[in-house]
């Protein structure tokens, strides 16, 4: 038999072993019988692959089906946390770490007041963080596939240097430079491309969307086809440098009335003693202050999304630090952006993150889960 079958028939293998493991990771305890159902494979070929993904401990016999007149019919689960990955995010006063499991699920976090510095004691602090992450969550370290940072700057398209990084003025810093402590593979990313990783992770089901990251600066991602696209000059979606207006005043990237100047969360909280949840309850409250404040926010915010909408024509996610609390005004913002439509007949969904905690360091441990699932 020629090697052309043979690779074919290592592929098909391939493939059934993975899809077997797809069906039982987003499952809820299935059998024998329902994977070979589903996935129309025989038996001995659905039990071959049980039993050397068990031997491999990445699943697990969790208990079996009622009375079906014959031999018990197990249901199997995958094991968590035979495989774990960690996460930073990274910003100008804060570490934030999270660890988290092949589900998803965050297994613990980490987060920390320390100012953000290019030094050798700050990335030997992010080593510290990355242990004492492991032990209190109990993971072990032979499970780690690899530690994602996310960082308010842009990388290159391997994830190894921050090619712009005006936030914290570290432009040219090589990722070997924040793992030089971290005894785990690491790959850089993009804050806002993080995050909308990880909300995307959350929806499986979605396929296109423009995910806007309302933070201490403003950032986006665009999924299209369940992929994020970086552009051509890995500079797409950097919608907090949207013109607002021109006349406006001077942003950190040296242009004027860019969206970052006025849809940045610090504009709501620096009132507040940069207190976010400070001004939510003024605004609760009713207080004159906060809801001016807010009003002008929603127009400069359905400005920059009836924009997006424009270009994208798709779902746009609201997350970030704003985005957290912007359930109970979701309905304004639509009917302002409504507003705005040029088309005044098209539907438009503006959705609220579900990813509403730890977001960006999660979707940087979430690229090593999810190249690792890919490879079975």
């Amino acid at each position: 038999m020629g090697p052309e079958n043979q690779l074919t028939r290592a592929q098909i293998k391939r493939r059934n072993r993975s899809n077997i493991y797809r069906m039982i990771l987003d499952g809820h305890g299935v059998s024998r019988q329902d994977i070979a159902r589903v996935l129309d494979l025989s038996l001995p070929t659905v039990q071959n692959n049980l039993t050397d993904l068990i031997q491999e401990g990445l699943v697990q016999k969790t208990g079996f089906l009622g009375d079906t007149g014959g031999r018990k019919a197990y249901t199997y689960e995958i094991v968590p946390d035979a495989r774990t990955a960690i996460g930073f995010d990274i910003t100008r006063h804060h570490i934030t770490a999270v660890a988290v499991d092949l589900k998803g699920e965050i297994m613990g976090r980490i987060r920390i007041r320390h100012d953000f510095e290019m030094s050798d004691g700050y990335m030997q602090k992010l080593g510290e963080i990355a242990r004492e992450l492991l032990e209190e969550s109990g993971i072990k370290e032979d499970s780690v596939l690899g530690a994602g940072i996310g960082i308010p700057g842009l990388t290159t398209e391997d994830n190894r240097q921050v090619f712009y990084g005006q936030i914290l003025d570290f432009e040219g810093a090589d990722c070997s430079e924040f793992s030089r402590y971290i005894p785990f593979q690491t790959a850089l990313f993009n804050d806002a491309k993080a995050a909308a990783f990880a909300e995307f992770h959350s929806h499986p089901d979605m396929k296109s969307a423009f995910y806007i990251m309302l933070s201490n600066n403003v950032g986006g991602a665009v999924i299209i086809d369940g992929q994020i696209w970086r552009g051509g000059n890995l500079c797409a979606a950097e919608i907090g440098h949207l013109t607002l207006d021109p006349n406006g005043p001077k942003c950190y990237c040296g242009q004027r009335g860019c969206m970052d100047l006025y849809c940045a969360a610090t504009v709501l909280d620096s009132q507040y003693e940069d207190n976010l949840e400070s001004f939510f309850t003024h605004l609760k409250n009713k207080e004159e202050k906060a809801v001016s404040l807010w009003e002008t926010y929603l127009d400069h915010l359905a400005r920059a999304i009836n924009t997006v909408r424009l270009l994208f024509d798709c779902p746009i996610i609201l997350g970030g630090y704003v985005g957290a609390y912007m359930n109970d005004y979701i309905d304004d913002l639509r009917r302002r952006v409504a507003e705005l439509d040029s088309f005044r007949n098209s539907p438009l969904e503006v959705r609220c993150c579900k990813y509403r905690k730890e977001a960006i360091a999660a979707g940087a441990a979430l690229h090593f889960i999810t190249e690792y699932i890919d490879s079975i």
